[in-house]
């Protein structure tokens, strides 16, 4: 199981990287929209609506409560993808390739 306190750090280094790209919202998207089953919820959010408000508590609550943490995780590659060609994203992207490491267990 991959160790919480450098995951914790990494998921607050995200949403700071966040806030820094202007990807932060001030709003929550409606309870209809954070129900969807689809992966990532690309049927009703946007990625950084995602991140911010599915991937960062869901992990948080899971460290939170001493839960096991995903063994496997690829949301770097989706944020690649729905960030193409957005600079300012890139620090975003370099905290999801160190958590994505750090879930499956992979060398930074």
């Amino acid at each position: 199981m991959p160790h919480s306190a450098p995951i914790s750090v990494t998921l607050d280094a995200i949403e700071h990287a966040m806030k820094v790209a202007g990807l932060w919202q001030t709003v929550p998207p409606s309870p209809e929209a954070l129900a969807s089953s689809q992966p990532f919820c690309c049927d009703t959010l946007t990625f950084e609506q995602w991140c911010q408000w599915i991937l960062l508590p869901r992990l948080r609550a899971l460290l939170d409560a001493g839960m096991p943490l995903p063994g496997n995780a690829a949301m770097a590659p989706m944020g690649e993808e729905m960030w193409r060609g957005r600079p300012e994203c890139e620090p975003v992207l370099e905290q999801l390739r160190l958590l994505d490491n750090q879930l499956s267990g992979t060398p930074e």
